[in-house]
């Protein structure tokens, strides 16, 4: 197994992208850490996934609460091997409609927060001194502009920048930084989408989601097992010669 005996947090894992995560990190022999704002579905998460998945609260715009949940951390299994920063969220209007609480409230929680949680994983891996692997979750947002989508798209393409710089920072001390930018991911998080998408273009519930799927070239939504395998790659041995990369599994969305 891949990740035997590693310590893997994940933000935003009690559903969605971070719970296949978790679940495919488990399968390969790692104990996994799902951090959450909601700690009644990670512990859900947890018990689904049983005794090598344990569930804590974490609102990664809170730095005190960040710090501490990785101290903990720490102090419990004796290190963080891997960390994936996949807590997130979505707002949409027009620039001329955007307003600085969704401005706040993006930025807060997509940039903010896996910036501080980087830096306060990445001080526990140094002071260990075996390494580790950070995986940023990007979104094909990130990689062009999209006219409903303003503040979401800034704020991973400011991750996709983030990831490079703390590749950079961090390499010397046996950390891999790296990022994976997925496509439109099919889960309850598409219906919020969906009704956002109704309110601005007019349309009908459901209906955007359907020509959303029209568009990916392969000619469906990703489900978290599309992605679950790149990111457990990311976060093994087999990735040690890769940093500063972020790796797009959006259905041939996006072709770099």
């Amino acid at each position: 197994m891949r990740l035997q005996n590693k310590i893997a947090l994940i933000t935003g894992g009690a559903r969605g992208i971070g719970l296949g995560f978790a679940e495919a990190f488990v399968a390969e022999g790692a104990r996994v850490v799902i951090a959450d704002i909601n700690l009644e579905r990670a512990n859900e998460a947890a018990a689904s996934i049983g005794p090598a998945a344990k569930a804590v609260k974490l609102d990664v715009t809170n730095l005190a609460e960040i710090d501490a949940t990785v101290k903990m951390i720490d102090e419990e299994f004796d290190g963080i091997d891997i960390l994936v920063n996949n807590a997130a969220i979505f707002d949409m209007a027009p620039i001329q409609a955007i307003t600085e609480a969704s401005y706040d409230r993006v930025f807060d929680v997509n940039l903010k927060g896996p910036l501080f949680t980087m830096k306060a994983v990445a001080n526990v891996m140094i002071a260990r001194g075996r390494g580790g692997k950070i995986i940023n979750m990007a979104s094909q947002a990130g990689r062009r502009g999209e006219a409903l989508v303003t503040l979401y798209c800034a704020s991973k393409a400011a991750i996709i920048s983030a990831t490079q710089s703390a590749a950079l920072a961090l390499v010397k001390y046996g950390v891999n930084v790296n990022a994976i930018a997925p496509g439109v991911v099919d889960g309850e998080h598409w219906d919020i989408v969906d009704a956002k998408f109704a309110e601005w273009e007019g349309l009908k519930p459901g209906e955007k989601k359907e020509q959303v799927a029209k568009s990916v070239p392969i000619g469906r939504f990703a489900t978290p097992d599309d992605i679950k395998g790149l990111a457990v790659f990311l976060a093994s041995s087999d990735s040690d010669y890769i940093l500063a990369q972020t790796y797009n599994v959006d259905g041939g969305n996006w072709m770099s």
